[in-house]
């Protein structure tokens, strides 16, 4: 598959026009900046308050305070996980991986925040550690926590594959907001959204702009932690793919564990802090 459609002869100025420099489209020089040094003096006197394990093709849920921190690491094996955020108190509330991904790019790391869908559109939480930070973008184009992709999900595997999968990511998450909440599964499901996908290694190929996985660079020990700006409730599914080297949502790739911890710093830490407010725009719309 090529992205050049070979019935067309290109213009005589082709060139000239794939060669206009591109233009960021969402400078964020004027973003309040996270004080890092703030959160990590919090994080030194911190101590677990809570934890969960997440089996391997299944997910878990965990509370998160506001002034808390999430921690999820690999334990025994590469594993990459699929994680969805919401205000702990509003489900409308929730993570918002295009508008993350418009404002710090395709893969998140220390000093990037996670923002909220409309309309509150604020930082839910901020990367304050990540021990992967030493990868960068690799010579495919590959880097790791992945704000592209969506999650695996058995209408995608039905489509594609003509059978029901049902420990995809998808599913999982299903399952465990069902489990945190009461909800019944289809009330559960509609919440369920775009993820991060932490410790995946991922990008878009140069000659047919795919998304392509490829073996996480995640081993046991590795970590990611999350400030939470506001009171989270925090999905995780460890992913039916392992560290999604070849496949995913299968029954044969080797799958592991992921460790889920809520970290309480000491009281009073971090020191002024104040969970950010719902954006303030009006929401006139123009009328």
């Amino acid at each position: 598959m090529t992205r050049i459609d070979p019935t067309l002869s290109p213009p005589p100025d082709a060139e000239t026009r794939r060669g206009v420099a591109p233009v960021i489209c969402y400078p964020t020089e004027t973003l309040p900046q996270p004080d890092l040094a703030l959160y990590r003096a919090a994080r030194a006197g911190a101590r677990r308050a809570g934890s969960v394990t997440v089996p391997p093709r299944d997910a878990r849920h965990i509370h998160v305070p506001a002034g808390h921190i999430l921690r999820i690491e690999s334990v025994e094996g590469p594993q990459v996980g699929d994680l969805n955020l919401f205000n702990a108190a509003d489900l409308s509330e929730r993570f918002y991986s295009g508008k993350t991904r418009a404002l710090h790019g395709t893969h998140v790391t220390t000093g990037d925040r996670l923002w909220s869908s409309f309309p509150t559109l604020r930082p839910i939480a901020t990367v304050i550690a990540d021990s992967l930070g030493w990868y960068g973008i690799d010579a495919y184009g590959g880097s790791v926590h992945d704000v592209i992709g969506t999650r695996c999900d058995p209408y995608t595997g039905r489509l594609l594959g003509g059978s029901d999968y049902h420990h995809c990511c998808h599913s999982n998450l299903t399952r465990a907001l069902a489990d945190a909440t009461g909800m019944t599964l289809a009330k559960a499901e509609p919440h369920i959204h775009d993820v991060l996908n932490v410790f995946m290694c991922t990008g878009f190929t140069r000659d047919t702009g795919q998304y392509f996985m490829k073996a996480s660079p995640v081993r046991p020990g590795d970590h990611i932690e999350l400030f939470a700006e506001i009171d989270l409730l925090a999905l995780l599914s460890a992913c039916p793919g392992g560290d999604c080297g070849s496949e995913h949502s299968s029954d044969t790739a080797p799958c592991h564990p992921l460790l889920m911890e809520v970290l309480a710093p000491e009281e009073g830490a971090p020191a002024g802090w104040t969970s950010p407010e719902p954006n303030p725009y009006d929401r006139s719309h123009g009328r």
